[in-house]
This record gives C-alpha cells, structure tokens and sequence, in this order.
C-alpha cells in the first residue's frame, strides 16, 4: 500500500450553504484528481428555494468547464437528502456548513475539516469580473486538494 493510498479516504463529502458554487467546484475537483478510487459527494444546508435554483450555479459551471469538468448534470442536495451520509472526511466550505458537519459527525469515526471559501457571488461587477472571482475560487479549492489529497 502506498502513501498516497494509505492517505485517501474511502467517501469525502463537501459542505457549503446551497450546494450550487463552491462545493460542487470541489467535488468535481477531487473527483478529477482521484477519479473512482475515493466516493465523492457535495450537499448544503438548504434548497435552493426556485427551480432554476436546483442546478450549478451558471458561473460555476462556466469556469469548471474551462478545466474540462461538466457540471451541467450537478443536482443540489442537502444534508438531509444525502443518499448515505457515512463520510469518512466532511469538508466544510462555509462557517454554517461547518456547524451542521459537526452535528452529523457526532458519534461517528468522521474526520471534519473547515476550508473557508469566499463566496463568488458576492462579487459584484462585468460578467468578466465575476467570473474571475469564481476562477479565484476555483484555483484556490484545486490547491487546496491537491496539498490534501496529493497531486
């Protein structure tokens, strides 16, 4: 068994507040970069609360798939709507997040980690400067995974 085995996790699951930005960016990074060796999921807090709300974000989506990572297929879920919640590392993204992965974890041998991320969408300005935020956000997540789970 190699380090770089013996490091990976067998289920990861990333956390923000609406599943529609940041951890979805995440999710599909690491699955990028590990590919079917590790079990990848993403949720949030809450549903987006109008139908076209359920998707990526379309910013998102945009600067994933300058990387090659089709997201158009992303549905958000929630904590609650997870299809199994036996995580063995739970990342969180926001503050929020990073209290409800705290309480799902309670009991179980779950490891948990807070990455805050600024929120994209906060951003105000030309659709190019937004979707430099989000590439800021992007890039940043990608480091930040390929140090945690190796390159």
């Amino acid at each position: 068994m190699t380090d770089e085995t013996r490091r990976l996790p067998d289920a990861v699951l990333f956390a923000c507040n609406l599943n529609r930005v940041r951890s979805p960016m995440a999710e599909a990074l690491l699955k990028r970069l590990v590919g079917d060796r590790v079990f990848v999921d993403s949720c949030g807090l809450r549903a987006p609360t109008d139908e076209a709300g359920a998707g990526v974000d379309p910013l998102a989506a945009t600067v994933m798939a300058e990387l090659g990572c089709d997201l158009s297929g992303h549905s958000a879920k929630t904590f609650d709507t997870l299809n199994d919640d036996s995580f063995d590392l739970v990342i969180s993204l926001t503050p929020e997040a990073q209290h409800r992965a705290v309480e799902m974890a309670r009991g179980r041998a779950a490891e948990i980690e807070y990455w805050p991320v600024q929120d994209p969408t906060l951003h105000e300005g030309s659709r190019e400067a937004r979707l430099e935020a989000y590439r800021h956000v992007r890039d940043a997540l990608a480091i930040r995974i390929a140090q945690r789970f190796g390159s």
